[in-house]
This record gives C-alpha cells, sequence and structure tokens, in this order.
C-alpha cells in the first residue's frame, strides 16, 4: 500500500515509524526544511521513552505534494491552525482517501472543504505525544493506537478495510467512532484547560497548585455542558462522566492529572505541546467561543482559568520571540 504521512511532527513521525512496520507499505513522508534534511542524512531518529530505546528508519520524503501523486492513503498530521493553509493541495490531490489526524475543532468544514464523499474523508486521534528535540523525536506513549471515524458519520466497510490493512501486523489499536466530530470537541474540552493551566505556570506543570487541578477537571466538565447546550452530541459515559463530582471516573481522572503534575510526563505529555502550539490552542479557544457565544452555560471555573493566564497575544509574541 502506498501511503503518504503529510507532516512530520512528533505525532506524524511515530505514525511513520509505525507504518514503516507492516513491509506491504511503501510510506512516504511530507516534511520540509532543516528537518527534512536531518531525516535524509541520519533518518528518522526516535526516542521511545516508555519503552526506553532510539529506533531509526530510512524513509523517504518529499516536500511538496503534486496533484497526480496519488497515494492509496494520506494521513495528515498537522496543527489545526495549519490546515485552511494546505487544503486547496490536498483538494486538487487525486488521491481518494485522506485521514485528518490530530485537534480539530471544525471537521464538518474541513470535511465540505475537501469537496470528497463524505465516506472518502475520515477524522482521527492519535494517544502520542512527546517533543522534537536535538535532531530526534522523544516519543511518548504507552500503547499506541487511533480513534478514527468519519466527521458525522460512520466510515465505509471499504475505508475500515484500507485503515486495517496499513496496520497489519503492527501494535496499533484502531477504534473507529461514528461521530469524530463530536469526539474531537469533547476531547479539546479537556485538553483547554489543561493548556490554561500550563500557561499559567509557565510551562512547568509541577507549580501547579491543588485548586487549580481540580478546576481544570471541574472546567472540562463546564465545556461538555456547554457543548451539549450548543447541539453537539455528547458521549456522557465516555466524557462527561471522567469529570463528573463525585463519580468513580472522576477520581480516576484526579488521579491521572495529579501523576501528570508531578511527574515528567506532564511536560512530555501536556506542557510541552501547549508550549510550542499556542497558535493552535488560540484557533481550539476561539472555536470554543464561538460554541458558547450559542448557549447561556455558566463556566465559572473555565473562566477563572482563562484569567489566571496570560493573554493570548502575550504568548503569541513570546512564542514568535523564541523561534
Amino acid at each position: 500500500m502506498r501511503i503518504l504521512v503529510y507532516g512530520a511532527g512528533v505525532l506524524g513521525c511515530e505514525l511513520t515509524h509505525l507504518l514503516l512496520q507492516n513491509q506491504k507499505n511503501v510510506v512516504t513522508l511530507l516534511a520540509r526544511g532543516e528537518w527534512k534534511e536531518r531525516i535524509d542524512q541520519q533518518g528518522l531518529v526516535i526516542r521511545q521513552w516508555a519503552q526506553c530505546k532510539t529506533t531509526v528508519d530510512r524513509v523517504q520524503t518529499i516536500d511538496t505534494l503534486a496533484p497526480d501523486d496519488v497515494y492509496d492513503l494520506i494521513f495528515v498530521v498537522l496543527q489545526a491552525d495549519q490546515l485552511p493553509e494546505i487544503l486547496p493541495a490536498l483538494k486538487a490531490n487525486q488521491s481518494e482517501y485522506v485521514v485528518f489526524v490530530g485537534n480539530n475543532p471544525y471537521a464538518q468544514d474541513v470535511m465540505q472543504a475537501m469537496q470528497r464523499p463524505a465516506d472518502k474523508v475520515a477524522f482521527g486521534f492519535q494517544n502520542t505525544a512527546g517533543r522534537r528535540e536535538n535532531g530526534q523525536v522523544i516519543s511518548v506513549h504507552a500503547g499506541v493506537g487511533m480513534t478514527v471515524g468519519g466527521a458525522t458519520a460512520p466510515l465505509s466497510g471499504t475505508f475500515c478495510q484500507r485503515l486495517t490493512a496499513a496496520f497489519d501486523g503492527v501494535k496499533y489499536k484502531l477504534t473507529f467512532y461514528s461521530d469524530m466530530d463530536a469526539w474531537l470537541k469533547c476531547h479539546a474540552a479537556f485538553i483547554l484547560p489543561v493548556c490554561y493551566v500550563c500557561y499559567a505556570c509557565k510551562g512547568d506543570l509541577t507549580r501547579a497548585t491543588k485548586e487549580q487541578r481540580k478546576l481544570l477537571i471541574d472546567a472540562a466538565w463546564e465545556a461538555c455542558e456547554m457543548l451539549k447546550a450548543a447541539g453537539i452530541p455528547v458521549d456522557d459515559a465516555e466524557t462527561t462522566d471522567c469529570y463528573r463530582a463525585g463519580s468513580k471516573k472522576r477520581r480516576r481522572t484526579e488521579r491521572m492529572v495529579s501523576i501528570m503534575a508531578k511527574t515528567p510526563l506532564g511536560r512530555l505529555c501536556a506542557s510541552d505541546h501547549a508550549m510550542h502550539a499556542v497558535r493552535e490552542m488560540k484557533y481550539l479557544d476561539d472555536a470554543f467561543e464561538a460554541l458558547r457565544a450559542k448557549t447561556e452555560t455558566p463556566m465559572p471555573a473555565w473562566d477563572q482559568l482563562r484569567r489566571e493566564m496570560p493573554q493570548w497575544r502575550t504568548l503569541l509574541l513570546r512564542t514568535a520571540g523564541n523561534k
């Protein structure tokens, strides 16, 4: 199977590594600039943090997608705010099946912009985190996989079979979901409060107070309630109950947040991305504010966390200054 991974950040590199484990795949990675040159010269080097090992893969790279460069599958692994810029090239390309992987508050809009049948465009989220450092990727995962599906409907059997075949023989769990637009919005309901706390603590989650950790989970619950009020179908058993006061799932979430705040996992799984993806987080924040404007849902914990963080303009200026 001929596969393109469009984007060479942490998630794209880890996905490329995994797809290369299936020897039936011919994988190409779209990368640019010095990072592409480094991959071409030394291979794709990934430090698997939890597994205490380093992998090196040789992979073909390109820096531009031509309309007639056809693949059996394209995985687009970019930050949400970068998608509008590359949609024209993807729309012009003749490949049939495209999967957008990562945070995305506008899955339905992206699907419509692609001007393809709904069963030819999928959206997914891969449970991998990490950062790029000293010419290599540091990747964190306990058991990697992807939740994937159509924007608002199940994928066709053909699409599901193609995805399954891509990971044949690979330790990678595909979980098919029928409404990824709702799933991704519910995921952002937790991601955004985590980022607000990261920004308030200057990227060091060990500085987060017990009250901030509590507010983080309260804010996620408020966001889920707001999504429901805005007409988004929210699966309470899968999402809201994880944040509902007094529930068993809430206690598990509290333990997870505490571990993130007290161990290196916090930096690798949350703050690294938050601090390097300020534009994406603002993009998500703007999307949530637009949804919230349609409702009258009170969100006191959410509002308090947003007040405690620096203004977006300040964060964006800091990001620009660090480049």
